[in-house]
């Protein structure tokens, strides 16, 4: 097992220097607070029926590796909606706020239409490919126009705790914004949110993500990517983005 994002220490997670973002070697990756939120928020409200249906994550500051605070509360509980937040914090202030609507599962309508279909690509088969400048530390796999990848994670978040669905989604979701973006030169918008809606979990350590849209205005930008398991599709993420000096892929 390869070493974690981020070690628990007196009620913080102190993020290992693989936790950086593509965008300075000295910020903490966005993603990961997305990660972090899902997990706190699973971890007191989740169960009984009742599974995260909806995650926004909002990346309103941000922060250098500094060890990460995580409070959540409850906003509304009832018999099939439950609503709670998360607040994460550094000792520099808040650095992001995350809501959550948990939704109760139930019987299914009889002949739903499906809308989305099950995509075509292939699972990868074998690690990914080598690739310069930044080096995630969690494997991706481009596809032939790269509005297309699969993602996979090989290292716990937090210690050594073995990784829950929506923590894979919750840290795979904030990726829609490159490949909603990306352009010959690189990636010219950092996201300030994302947000996830999900009609099931995923299954398995693969998640792919598929662009569906983008539209850009103003130095703003708003993309949406299909979200796939090897199983079929189980979500989708939007993005909202600020123009940024380009991101060199």
């Amino acid at each position: 097992m390869t070493s974690p994002f981020f070690t628990s220490h007196d009620g913080a997670y102190v993020p290992a220097a693989h936790a950086n973002s593509p965008w300075s070697p000295e910020m903490l990756h966005g993603r990961l607070l997305g990660g972090l939120a899902a997990r706190a928020i699973e971890a007191e409200y989740a169960g009984s029926g009742l599974q995260i249906a909806r995650l926004t994550v909002d990346l309103f500051r941000n922060s250098p590796l500094l060890p990460v605070t995580v409070e959540t509360g409850l906003v509304r509980d009832g018999r099939r909606i439950r609503v709670a937040d998360a607040t994460l914090s550094t000792e520099r202030g808040v650095i992001g706020r995350v809501s959550a609507v948990l939704l109760r599962t139930g019987e299914h309508p009889e002949n739903h239409p499906v809308l989305t279909e099950r995509w075509d690509e292939t699972p990868p088969d074998g690690p990914p490919p080598a690739t310069e400048g930044w080096q995630p530390a969690f494997d991706i796999w481009w596809t032939p126009g790269r509005r297309r990848m699969w993602t996979r994670e090989d290292r716990p978040l937090v210690d050594d705790e073995k990784l829950t669905p929506i923590v894979r989604a919750a840290l795979a979701g904030d990726f829609a914004s490159p490949l909603t973006s990306l352009t010959d030169d690189g990636v010219p918008f950092i996201n300030a949110d994302y947000t996830l809606t999900l009609s099931r979990m995923p299954e398995g350590e693969l998640i792919g993500m598929e662009a569906t849209g983008s539209v850009a205005a103003a130095g703003l930008s708003t993309g949406q990517v299909t979200l796939h398991d090897v199983r079929g599709p189980f979500g989708f993420c939007v993005v909202t983005a600020l123009a940024n000096p380009v991101l060199r892929t």
